[in-house]
């Protein structure tokens, strides 16, 4: 760790502590050649893995991509905000323990697809019928059957 002081690259931790919260670790530090102190922070940081889309091309995962298509099939349904939100942060906890550097857009298609099936049968199916590109109208009429079913159980 060099000093932010005079740039040694020589220091030596004095104290260690666990933040209050206990999502970081604080180090007391003193500069060997200096001689001053100064405070240094280790934090988890998490990354969320690459999305490999159906041509191969790779992209950084954005939420506002994620909540852009939420958004869209669910355009005049009753969603309050606070679900919707719920949903972004369920689907981007899915993404960051699945432990995986990259994902496809598929995966990541069919976990909007549970949270929307969960959220609105609607705007499930609404997504879902660009989703899967129907290409015809038996394939509309079983996505709405599975929804009827699911409301069953």
């Amino acid at each position: 760790m060099k000093c932010p002081f005079c740039q040694h690259e020589d220091t030596q931790v004095l104290d260690t502590r666990v933040s209050e919260e206990g999502d970081a670790i604080r180090r007391r530090r003193r500069c060997t050649k200096c001689d001053k102190r100064f405070t240094t922070y280790e934090r988890i940081e998490l990354v969320m893995p690459y999305v490999v889309k159906k041509n191969g091309s790779r992209t950084e995962f954005t939420a506002e991509k994620l909540r852009g298509s939420l958004m869209l099939a669910l355009r005049k349904r009753p969603v309050a905000a606070p679900a919707v939100d719920a949903a972004i942060q369920s689907i981007e906890e899915k993404l960051l323990t699945s432990g995986q550097r990259e994902v496809d857009t598929g995966y990541i298609g069919e976990l909007v697809m549970q949270e929307l099936k969960r959220l609105d049968k609607i705007a499930y199916i609404r997504f879902a019928s660009v989703y899967k590109n129907f290409e015809d109208l038996a394939e509309f009429q079983d996505a709405i059957a599975e929804v009827g079913q699911s409301r069953k159980s």
